[in-house]
């Protein structure tokens, strides 16, 4: 007994490190969602999409937009200063591939690390649901989660980064980003 409490005494500073490390680990991931969770339902999926576009591979992609085009500028301006583009997307054939405990493993992240609801969406008819989060480092958007779940599908998109709402619906449609419905403001006459 004694050499148990001599040897856990030695291990306590390497555990504080190591607790403390994965903190700081959190804390730099900012935006990023854990999701990798999900990937059994795809077992479970009639239909899955998975992006995992992380900074190394955005600047990868970023260089094969010319900007020549004005569509391929707005995009190319969107993803240069992104950490990261997630999105997983299951569809099933029948209700109930999916449980409660698997969107709660989602949902329980956004309810911590400074992240903020700013869009609810509830269809009690349809048994629809949608949640648009913010997360806010000071002033500054540093993450956007979109997570969307029905019956028969559970969507979770995850942008990492200095996020520019007006220039975010240039990324609808493209990367596995669904359409989110964000309109840029009309310009004001002066």
């Amino acid at each position: 007994m004694k050499n148990f409490f001599q040897t856990s005494w030695k291990l306590a500073p390497v555990l504080l490190l190591l607790v403390l490390g994965n903190a700081a680990t959190a804390r730099a991931q900012g935006g990023r969602l854990q999701v990798d969770q999900l990937d059994v339902l795809a077992n479970k999926a009639s239909q899955t999409v998975d992006v995992k576009l992380d900074e190394r591979l955005l600047q990868t992609t970023w260089k094969f937009f010319s900007g020549k085009d004005p569509d391929e500028a707005r995009i190319k301006e969107v993803l240069k200063g992104l950490k990261g583009i997630y999105v997983k997307s299951f569809s099933f054939e029948k209700e109930g591939e999916y449980s409660q405990a698997e969107v709660e493993s989602v949902m329980s992240q956004l309810r911590t690390g400074g992240w903020s609801k700013i869009v609810t969406v509830t269809s009690k008819k349809a048994s629809e649901n949608l949640g648009v989060y913010l997360n806010m480092t000071g002033a500054e958007i540093g993450g956007l989660a979109v997570v969307s779940f029905e019956p028969k599908e559970l969507i979770v998109v995850n942008i990492v980064g200095p996020i520019d709402l007006d220039k975010l619906s240039s990324l609808e449609g493209q990367f596995g980003v669904p359409e989110l419905g964000i309109e840029k403001e009309p310009k004001k006459k002066n």
